[in-house]
């Protein structure tokens, strides 16, 4: 994608939806903390449907972790990996109260030292909660990122990278939002929905587009 196709790409996708949120359904910064760190390898959907009866009986950190493990993996069930999260989950709330007096930290370095929390959950987090200017290279990213041509790379590190440095500002806060829900609902894996995509023309992937150098 040529840099100068970067700008109009951004500004239609916002012009279609101008104030993007995480599909994640929460109440506090500890939910969406939660929500997201039960969310790897599994859909939005399915964790929403988990987490309204747990956040229902332990919306902090505390709650969380009297319910304990076994009883986290009651309301977890039908998500992915629910054994490991829901262990993953009453640890963090663990070191929650005991390191940050059961705050969230918006340390990268602190949420990255809670078990289950990687890379994209604390940008997740950063973005969300903080308003830092972070991308979440999720599978979704990854894909529009190296198909559209705005941010080829090998891995979630270099496409994140590759976004920060030629996303333009007034954009970056939200972008990863917008390509998140772009992957997701039109630049879909097997079927790219090219037709109804609006921003095909700048896309380096779009039929009838050549590939073009930035």
């Amino acid at each position: 994608m040529k840099t100068a196709d970067i700008e109009p790409f951004f500004a239609t996708l916002k012009a279609a939806n101008p104030q993007p949120v995480t599909e994640l359904q929460y109440s506090s910064v500890f939910e969406l903390l939660a929500a997201v760190l039960l969310s790897a390898q599994a859909t939005d959907v399915s964790v929403n449907k988990a987490t309204r009866g747990l956040f229902a009986q332990a919306p902090t950190p505390a709650r969380m972790l009297a319910l304990g493990v076994e009883g986290v993996e009651a309301h977890i069930r039908t998500i992915g990996l629910y054994r490991n999260k829901a262990r993953n989950l009453v640890e963090t709330c663990r070191l929650l109260i005991e390191r940050h007096e059961g705050s969230v930290p918006r340390s990268r370095d602190a949420l990255e030292a809670l078990p289950g929390v990687g890379r994209k959950t604390a940008n997740v987090v950063l973005n969300c909660a903080f308003g830092e200017e972070t991308m979440a290279v999720d599978t979704h990213i990854f894909r529009v990122g190296n198909r559209t041509g705005l941010a080829p790379g090998r891995n979630p590190l270099e496409v994140e990278r590759a976004l920060l440095r030629r996303v333009p500002a007034a954009y970056r806060a939200d972008a990863h939002h917008w390509l998140i829900l772009h992957g997701r609902y039109v630049c879909k894996a097997r079927q790219p929905d090219c037709a109804r995509c609006g921003v095909s023309r700048w896309c380096d992937a779009a039929p009838g587009r050549r590939t073009r150098a930035a």
